[in-house]
């Protein structure tokens, strides 16, 4: 039996009240949740516990849907690119889309909101020169030229949710109805919105928290005709978009939006994208409209004395929790799915709730219990991964969600949760409310800022993500590392400089996403600025292709900074002298394995002989570090999550801040392991963070060391 009870939900389901009570004792969880496909039966919901219910604002109302299928979500779509062969092209726009999930809108004119466009001359094709034919889904262009590439772009109806969607194909739900989205922008739907909720919150006394899942737009979900998914951006605003939404944007802000607007070359403004002027002002307007309206849900439940809670995925567009309008919508908390310790940091940094909560993987579904596979492997890697960056930012609960049971069939998972939940109470218990020590406060700059902290490279359903070379290893490494970190954007420093209690700017991704900057590098004040802050002390860390767009004969931007540059092939002429690796330097002191770059960067080549050459293989350069005045740049050429990188980082970090003698205040010298202080509490924490027996030296912030055998997972609490 659990030795501690609290912070946990626990999922159930009808006709399952004597395995439920036996859960809830042994994991030691104190609140009940449905979940998409199961609901809590009278029974369940008597237990000692606080209920949780699932509440979709703008789905699951099919009846009235239906009612008004004129009031449906839409997004704007791009066709595939066609080539005309000749002076008249016709375009399939429906073709690679599934006519289950969305349907053309031929209710608002489709010459007036729908755009063709010649994509080799990026040239609008005059609505006198196309014309539709709705039976075939069909665009004819007339005097097309030869040989030039056209796309359609045009507005749809979506008509099934992707997130039931995906469940539905998922679980194989066979016949049961398709959930049809409606947008609460529209007249008819804002007013169900509203008394559908009060209606419900009568028929559900015994519900305590309404977990809103979520508001009203989904992130962009896009399904092709084999109904695989075809685009998906969890950042995505294309499912706000509506005609009367683009008509009062037009009155608000004294300007029109185009289809090209959100399409964006097929693009769709996706995270990647460096975000245009009018994509702001766009996801602006939508930001303030979500709030506005979700405000008035939550207060709903607040009178009828419910907590509201939101989950942070589905359709949580337009709430973005470290925007700014966030705050003002009054929510209780926020649950979101941990993928690991970036994910983890996310939902625990986000301001303004009075508490937040991480649904742990695996989700309870048969994609993942079945027989024959073991579920812990996933549990024992999402736990030990989301636990470094609970070690410096708890979540105040943690729950998981699906079909419990499924996951009781398995005895070997519900042993591991249970001695998982007793953990996490724990460490909650020793480190709630209280600050870490950090060594040192580090910025990551990109063209987002606050806005996406912690977020990046979500790619995928809910809050998975895919786990690309550098920006992904980046952030999952600060996840749990012993530094203050923080998010700020180019604009921020145009406005405001760069702040004073900053030690080392990181940049990181993609030459010309928005993660790296792409054309805000050719900003030349905020350039300037940023070297003139390196050269009186900061320090610089690139990642990947940091500062880079062709410019001026460089390709990045801050290659004084850093020591080096990528060739690009226009100075193949150009000798390149600087090989020679330094022996011993800080940053790979402690290295006893191969450098792993991922895909890395190539083509990397050391400026001058004052370049510190770290690791060069393969004739290029990966790790260097090089001073400027008084400040160091470092660059890593890719940073592919792992305990080996995550010290690459840090030692990385410390040297281009030049405090490498401070480094080893709080710390454990096998880089498997880590260190946590707590001052405040008179308290620090060793953590294994393999699932095998580790020995290692550790350094108690006095100087002292002293050597730890650690079990399998283990944490040891020591005083200071």
């Amino acid at each position: 039996m659990s030795k501690t009870k609290g912070r946990v939900t626990l999922p159930s389901e009808s006709n399952f009240l004597k395995e439920t009570r036996e859960m809830l004792e042994r994991w030691g969880a104190d609140a009940l949740r449905d979940s998409d496909g199961t609901k809590l039966s009278d029974d369940v919901k008597k237990l000692d516990a606080k209920i949780y219910t699932t509440y979709f604002v703008a789905r699951g109302h099919n009846e009235f849907a239906r009612e008004h299928m004129e009031e449906c979500q839409q997004l704007y779509l791009m066709s595939k690119r066609q080539t005309a062969y000749g002076d008249r092209i016709a375009i399939q726009f429906m073709d690679g889309f599934y006519d289950e999930q969305v349907i053309p809108d031929y209710l608002h004119d489709p010459k007036k909101w729908w755009e063709v466009i010649d994509r080799t001359t990026q040239m609008i094709v005059s609505v006198e020169e196309w014309e539709l034919d709705k039976e075939s889904h069909r665009v004819t262009i007339e005097h097309a030229k030869a040989f030039h590439e056209y796309t359609v772009s045009f507005l749809v109806y979506a008509i099934w949710d992707p997130t039931q969607m995906y469940n539905h194909i998922t679980n194989n739900w066979g016949d049961k109805p398709h959930d049809i989205p409606f947008d609460v922008r529209q007249t008819s739907s804002g007013i169900f919105a509203r008394e559908y909720l009060r209606q419900w919150l009568t028929e559900n006394p015994d519900t305590d928290v309404v977990r809103f899942t979520t508001f009203f737009y989904h992130f962009t979900l896009v399904f092709n005709n084999h109904r695989k998914e075809k685009f998906v951006d969890w950042f995505g605003y294309g499912a706000t978009v509506s005609v009367k939404a683009l008509e009062q944007f037009e009155k608000e802000y004294g300007y029109a939006l185009r289809p090209e607007d959100i399409v964006d070359n097929g693009y769709y403004n996706s995270t990647f994208r460096v975000p245009a002027r009018h994509y702001l002002d766009y996801m602006d307007f939508i930001q303030r409209f979500v709030a506005k309206q979700a405000k008035e849900l939550v207060d709903i439940a607040h009178d009828a004395g419910k907590e509201a809670m939101m989950f942070l995925g589905d359709n949580w567009i337009g709430t973005e929790p470290y925007g700014k309008y966030f705050e003002s919508i009054g929510l209780d908390a926020v649950v979101g799915s941990v993928g690991g310790g970036a994910t983890l940091r996310l939902i625990a940094d986000i301001p303004g709730v009075k508490y937040t909560e991480g649904r742990f993987l695996p989700y309870f579904f048969p994609d993942t219990f079945y027989e024959g596979n073991d579920p812990c492997i996933e549990a024992i890697d999402n736990w030990l991964s989301a636990r470094r960056a609970i070690m410096r930012k708890p979540v105040d609960r943690i729950g998981y969600g699906g079909y419990l049971s499924l996951a009781y069939k398995f005895p070997k998972f519900v042993d591991y949760v249970e001695n998982m939940t007793d953990e996490f109470r724990l460490i909650y218990d020793n480190i709630h409310g209280i600050q870490p020590y950090c060594g040192l406060k580090v910025a990551v700059l990109n063209s987002w800022g606050k806005l996406r902290s912690w977020q990046a490279y979500m790619v995928a359903h809910a809050l998975w993500y895919k786990q690309t070379y550098s920006y992904f290893g980046m952030l999952e490494s600060l996840s749990g590392a012993s530094v203050d970190v923080c998010f700020i954007s180019f604009e921020d420093i145009r406005q405001h400089g760069i702040p004073e209690d900053i030690d080392v700017i990181i940049n990181a991704g993609d030459a010309m996403t928005a993660f790296s900057g792409g054309e805000e590098w050719l900003d030349e004040d905020m350039v300037t600025l940023i070297r003139k802050w390196v050269y009186n002390g900061g320090g610089f860390v690139g990642i990947g292709e940091p500062s880079a767009i062709h410019h001026g004969g460089r390709f990045f931007q801050l290659a004084d900074v850093l020591g080096v540059d990528k060739e690009l092939g226009f100075t193949l002429s150009t000798d390149k002298y600087f090989k020679d690796e330094i022996s011993g330097h800080f940053i790979r002191e402690d290295r006893d394995k191969a450098f792993d770059f991922g895909e890395g960067m190539k083509n990397v080549y050391a400026l001058a002989e004052d370049t510190e050459i770290v690791e060069y293989s393969n004739h290029e350069v990966h790790v260097a570090a090089h001073s400027y005045g008084k400040g160091r740049g470092v660059y890593l050429a890719g940073l592919p999550y792992s305990y080996e990188n995550t010290r690459l980082l840090i030692r990385s970090l410390y040297y281009a801040a030049a405090r490498e003698s401070s480094m080893k205040l709080w710390y454990a010298e096998n880089l498997n392991c880590e260190v946590h202080a707590y001052p405040e509490a008179g308290k620090y924490a060793v953590i294994n963070n393999l699932n095998e027996a580790q020995t290692t030296k550790v350094y108690d912030g006095e100087g002292r060391m002293e050597e730890i055998h650690m079990k399998p997972c283990e944490i040891i609490w020591k005083e200071i």
